[in-house]
């Protein structure tokens, strides 16, 4: 079974408008038609939609996010693309892998893949927002994919998994939003106890959010660590303030009681 439906495409600060019409006509051509636009430069909807040929209901559906982390917080998994075969701390997948695995996550709720925008691509940090990061293999002569070019491979490669026989139906995920609101929790009540280093906390956290992504947990499971972390901050002795999130590795379903997202602070 592939991503199919439940198959969002985000394009990141995407700054051309033939390139935007270009993914929302490839998008077309293969049968998705979730697109997200995070901090888009461009605001030329109708250039773009000039090249969006018969892609032009993708481009009058496409939701606008104010950051990347908006844009996945409803997503029980992300994946991101990168031209860097070597990032710190994390192994790089195949686009096969990849599609892979968004296929098997998609079954438990909404998965994203998430396209940088031209000049740069995705930073360390917007990779941060995703829990795995893909590389297209290419030619040293050229190893910069133009951005519709990478849609145009992935979404070849999703559709193709979608003919796969169907996969079974998964209990629900815990969105990515969830977890980036998990992850201030514990950064702000960790740092507290002197758990982390206030001068560079974000390696250790980082792999105890990952931790917890490889445990695939449910909403009732991550709402539990939730308030396990949010209890643990009412019984220090100086009370903690809701904390407000700094990016990091995190998964549709809103929590029961939503916290502030993560930075450090005191009452």
């Amino acid at each position: 079974m592939g991503p199919g439906e439940n198959l969002t495409v985000v394009l990141h600060q995407t700054q051309s408008p033939e390139n935007l019409g270009a993914v929302a006509r490839v998008m077309a051509n293969f049968g998705f038609t979730r697109l997200v636009l995070s901090e888009p430069v461009t605001q030329d909807l109708e250039t773009a939609g000039r090249l969006a040929v018969r892609g032009e209901q993708v481009l009058e559906g496409a939701r606008v996010c104010g950051s990347l982390g908006e844009a996945v917080e409803g997503m029980v998994y992300a994946v991101g693309t990168t031209s860097r075969s070597h990032l710190r701390g994390r192994r790089t997948l195949t686009p096969e892998e990849a599609v892979a695995r968004l296929a098997q996550e998609s079954a438990r709720g909404p998965v994203a893949l998430v396209l940088g925008g031209e000049r740069r691509g995705l930073s360390d940090e917007d990779l941060m927002r995703c829990q795995d990061a893909l590389v297209i293999p290419t030619s040293d002569v050229q190893p910069s994919m133009n951005l519709a070019q990478a849609a145009t491979v992935l979404l070849y490669l999703c559709a193709r998994e979608g003919r796969a026989a169907p996969a079974a139906i998964e209990p629900p995920g815990a969105s990515l939003g969830l977890l980036q609101a998990l992850e201030g929790w514990m950064r702000q009540v960790l740092l507290e106890v002197d758990f982390l280093n206030p001068r560079g906390p974000d390696a250790m956290v980082n792999e105890l959010v990952q931790a917890l992504q490889r445990a695939r947990l449910s909403p009732r499971e991550a709402e539990l660590w939730l308030g396990a972390f949010k209890h643990l901050a009412r019984r220090l002795v100086h009370p903690l303030v809701p904390p407000t999130n700094p990016p990091t590795n995190p998964t549709n379903d809103p929590p029961t009681n939503p916290p502030s997202p993560p930075g450090r602070g005191k009452g």
